[in-house]
């Protein structure tokens, strides 16, 4: 099944410590790319996070937040800094004495100076626990999501296979008759001449070109890597690089079909198959 790597997941839980929230972003990257933003408690343990998100993601660039909202204990539980308090009310000593017109200090505003009402200890390891429990339950979620834009994709490029594998059959359908025809445009061309062509050497030259027109081998290739391709869609592997190099082998056979014709069907198949395998190429760039 196939996997966008487009995505994006939040999951909350409520602790015995606060609130947790995980908010996972992906879009599309070569490899894959984790970043982190997390609280001060657990900062020493993204190497942790992004094992883990690594094992449930293979390609992309993932953003990954983690928001901690502690739960506030009752007021005999809040503990000051009592040396900071100090030190703030001197120096406000100071710079009222500087500034006698100035307005005295509130202690509300003392209150929420940094580091003046200390935050209690938290106990690292269930926090952690929760955090990576709630972090699997985030990556599943964004799992879903990518699997239900890899199924829309999935059935985007199946409908073009079908179209390209029947352009390629109308392409070998048509060939003995284009080759028909540039046998009798020929034969018609001597004729408008006057000569008269040594029959053995004009059967060389006239097959000669057919091989030069003949686009069996690139047909074949097509259809062979539109099998690779059906095979690919059922793949439980990451299979975005594959189907991206299948493309680029798709579109050099087109190439060489338009190269090669000799009407203009056959230039216009050409055209029509670089189209699809275009709109193909484009949505693959979007899977894992």
């Amino acid at each position: 099944m196939l996997h966008s790597m487009t995505g994006f997941a939040r999951q909350s839980a409520e602790t015995a410590f606060g609130t947790l929230s995980w908010e996972l972003r992906a879009v599309n990257h070569r490899y894959l790319e984790v970043q982190f933003r997390l609280p001060e408690e657990l900062r020493p343990k993204e190497q942790l996070f992004k094992q883990q998100v690594a094992t449930a993601l293979k390609r992309g660039k993932v953003d990954c937040s983690l928001h901690f909202r502690r739960i506030r204990g009752a007021h005999n539980d809040l503990q000051l800094d009592t040396e900071l308090v100090t030190l703030i009310a001197r120096r406000a000593a100071e710079i009222a004495a500087s500034l006698p017109a100035a307005a005295a200090v509130n202690p509300l505003d003392v209150l929420r100076w940094p580091g003046v009402v200390a935050e209690p200890e938290i106990d690292e390891e269930p926090l952690l626990a929760a955090s990576t429990e709630l972090l699997d339950e985030t990556l599943a979620a964004m799992a879903s999501m990518r699997a239900s834009e890899g199924e829309r994709i999935m059935a985007m490029i199946s409908s073009r296979c079908d179209e390209l594998a029947g352009i390629a059959a109308a392409v070998r359908q048509r060939m003995p008759e284009v080759l028909a025809a540039v046998r009798n445009k020929q034969r018609e061309r001597l004729e408008r001449l006057d000569v008269t062509a040594d029959p053995a050497r004009l059967e060389l030259e006239l097959a000669l070109a057919a091989q030069r027109l003949d686009v069996d081998e690139e047909l074949d290739r097509i259809d062979s890597h539109l099998v690779e391709i059906r095979e690919a869609l059922t793949s439980d592997e990451p299979v975005g690089r594959r189907l991206d190099f299948l493309m680029q082998e798709l579109n050099r056979e087109a190439n060489t079909l338009g190269s090669k014709s000799a009407d203009a069907a056959t230039t216009r198949a050409a055209v029509e198959l670089k189209v699809l395998i275009e709109q193909m190429r484009e949505q693959i760039q979007n899977i894992e």
